[in-house]
């Protein structure tokens, strides 16, 4: 089963069908059912876009002014991070999930001077929080929080968005000349959390793996997922139970003879610190792609699983965002005695027993996908999220005006492009109304009100109802 939905429908089916979602969760426990593409094997941080914090106005020559800076996201389950944009031509959607990627799979797959974004995220604000030594540097005579977080920005958008940005104020102007003409191509960081592969499949009686935990915290924790059939553990290569491991760990899945035909799934767990100039990306909805610049310490997963039967086709599939091509990657094998034959988008797919292979599912930029595939033994894997792989197309800037209240709750005004600093002075816009931001959506509130007021009429109607019937007594 494949699905592809419009950018306008996803987002109101998303706030129609969340109670049905809450009622249908613990029915997909009971089968082998496994959990859509999210942490899955790619891991890392996942936050919720609040506010831009900490900002001033940049020019952005022959479109106009905007305000610009860092805003402030909130990493699940705890942690605070802040971002720039390397979006400008895209709104920022406050409240929305985010979640860390590779620039692989993100607008800076193609993008020749991704190291140069990451050379001014690592030597200015907030990574370099010395303002008057900053200042110094660069021959200004002052540079306070907000205009040092413009200055940035603008810099940023020149390599991101190929354009002519500057600050209003004069010293962040100069701040943003030195970091462009000066920055180099750094390597890309690598992912704070990952796992590979993210599916393995096998038969019961063996151990099912090995699944690597490749991670920059000291160690992380491992657990299996509520709803694992008893008897299921996890081990290390000696068949040791593991609750712990080390970076380039290995995790086994050891599956007891005899255990029916079933699905397990692993979680990873680590407290760290995300690597700065990971990007962002939004997980549901297009929203402006975001890239860090500063971070506390967070809690970051990943997720894994494996699948298991006597005998028959016994397949494990995995799902990953393929910038380069255009689509998604999803790669199967087969660790079974028969083939396994599913349909994905138009497209028939055999693997062939003791085999796999990678099909690229081919998807227009900003399309929602949310598809479905299934096998033998009530097995069904989900795969949901959004294509987002190149800078908008150069227009009108968004012209949303933000809050500088740090917020992550959605709302209908929201900040441009950035992230925040915990506890920098917030910054303000200037000027009035032709001053241009990249915003949030107002379609939250709207469905929000809409949602409001389905439960007043509900409720409007129940007490109509036994009001009549109490006079007809």
């Amino acid at each position: 089963m494949f699905s592809v939905r419009g950018r306008g429908v996803a987002r109101l089916a998303a706030a129609t069908v969340v109670s049905g979602l809450v009622a249908a969760g613990a029915i997909a426990v009971a089968g082998p059912a496994l959990a859509e593409d999210g942490a899955d094997g790619t891991g890392g941080a996942t936050a919720t876009l609040g506010k831009l914090t900490v900002f001033d106005t940049v020019k952005i020559k022959g479109k106009g002014e905007i305000s610009a800076g860092l805003f402030q996201m909130q990493a699940t389950p705890g942690g605070t991070l802040q971002t720039y944009c390397i979006d400008l031509y895209t709104g920022a959607k406050t409240g929305q999930e985010y979640k860390e990627v590779g620039w692989d799979q993100s607008s800076l797959h193609n993008n020749a001077n991704a190291g140069k974004i990451r050379w001014i995220l690592q030597n200015s604000y907030p990574q370099v929080n010395d303002l008057d030594a900053l200042a110094k540097k660069v021959g200004a005579k002052n540079l306070t929080e907000k205009t040092a977080a413009a200055a940035t920005q603008a810099a940023i958008w020149h390599f991101s968005d190929n354009v002519d940005a500057k600050p209003v104020n004069k010293d962040a102007k100069k701040l943003t000349e030195y970091l462009e003409k000066e920055a180099v191509n750094l390597e890309e960081p690598k992912a704070s959390l990952s796992l590979s592969p993210s599916s393995v499949a096998g038969k019961s009686g063996e151990r099912l793996g090995p699944i690597t935990v490749d991670t920059n915290a000291a160690s992380a924790a491992v657990s299996l997922a509520p709803g694992a059939p008893a008897g299921v553990k996890l081990v290390d290569k000696d068949g040791k139970v593991v609750t712990n491991v080390a970076k380039g760990g290995q995790v086994f899945f050891d599956i007891p003879a005899g255990t029916p035909d079933g699905a397990a799934e692993l979680k990873v767990q680590a407290d760290t610190t995300v690597p700065i100039g990971r990007a962002f990306v939004s997980t549901k909805v297009k929203s402006q792609t975001l890239i860090l610049a500063g971070t506390s310490t967070s809690s970051v997963t990943a997720k894994a699983n494996a699948t298991w039967a006597k005998k028959g086709a016994i397949p494990a599939v995995s799902a990953e965002k393929n910038c380069a091509k255009g689509g998604l990657d999803v790669t199967a094998s087969n660790e079974g005695d028969e083939d396994f034959n599913f349909e994905v988008k138009g497209q028939k797919v055999t693997i062939g027993a003791g085999q796999s292979k990678t099909v690229t599912i081919p998807l227009a930029e900003d399309e929602a996908y949310d598809f479905t595939i299934t096998g033998p033994n009530g097995f069904e894997k989900n795969f949901k999220g959004v294509l987002d792989c190149k800078t908008a197309t150069p227009g009108p800037l968004p012209s949303e005006t933000p809050s500088t209240e740090p917020s992550v709750s959605p709302t209908p005004s929201a900040g441009t492009a950035g992230g925040s600093t915990t506890g920098a002075t917030t910054g303000s816009t200037t000027g009035g109304g032709d001053l241009a931001e990249t915003g949030s959506s107002n379609a939250t509130p709207m469905i929000a009100g809409i949602a409001a007021l389905l439960v007043v009429l509900g409720g409007g109607a129940v007490f109509f109802l036994r009001k009549k019937k109490t006079a007809g007594q």
